[in-house]
């Protein structure tokens, strides 16, 4: 479960990134975060892995609070969750299985055990025919499927992916919601945020839509409409 208990964020420079935030995502959910760019959406995924803090407030992952931990068990948490980025963020000098290789070593997993796991991870992802494909050989699309194959490597509960959509065309896009939304069939938390208005009115999943650091509106099965209904 994730729990935010009254959660602001103040950066340095004065900007808000979130204004009394509560709201509370269950096991195994789909949520999208909708809203307009600079509204708060990657504050509310950084803060979920400790990426960012807050000024004010708690954010709680499986009842422990993230913003308090020291410094040493942060990556214990972060094991628990894996990230998808809008811009891959993907190893260029390394194939396909290297990449997700990587994240697996990342994680204290033993050679004899990457070496199964990697072909299962990229079958996961409909890539077993590019396993030895470098990024720059690979589209857009195969690309943010490595990283979800990538952020899944660690078997992680939760799965966070900030507009991971974002450069891909609209067939393209769907394909990679229908995979995340696969992942959360098999009881994986899903927290996408996004501005694509044609995927969030296709899925009918709950929406959480922020303006200026607030929640706006919090719908089950709701659509992207920025305005409160």
């Amino acid at each position: 479960m994730i729990e935010f208990r009254d959660v602001s964020v103040v950066y340095p420079n004065g900007a808000w990134g979130l204004r009394d935030v509560s709201v509370t995502i269950a096991l195994g959910e789909f949520v999208f975060l909708v809203g307009p760019t600079g509204e708060g959406k990657t504050t509310f995924l950084r803060l979920i892995h400790r990426e960012t803090v807050p000024t004010q407030g708690q954010v709680l992952v499986d009842g422990t609070d993230v913003g308090a931990l020291r410094p040493r068990r942060v990556p214990m948490l972060r094991r628990k969750i894996g990230v998808v980025f809008q811009d891959f963020r993907l190893l260029p000098d390394r194939t396909a299985s290297e990449n997700i290789a990587f994240a697996l070593y990342a994680v204290g997993r033993a050679k004899g055990e990457v070496r199964g796991r990697v072909p299962e991870l990229l079958a996961c992802v409909g890539l077993q025919d590019k396993a030895d494909c470098f990024p720059s050989q690979l589209s857009c699309g195969e690309q943010q499927r490595v990283g979800i194959a990538r952020a899944l490597a660690g078997q992680p509960p939760i799965l966070l992916a900030d507009e991971p959509t974002g450069n891909l065309d609209p067939d393209t896009s769907w394909d990679i919601i229908q995979l995340l939304m696969a992942i959360n069939s098999l009881s994986t938390t899903v927290v996408v945020a996004t501005h694509d208005k044609m995927i969030v009115d296709r899925c009918q999943k709950r929406v959480i839509g922020l303006a200026e650091g607030r929640i706006i509106r919090d719908q089950a099965e709701g659509s992207y409409a920025l305005s409160v209904s």
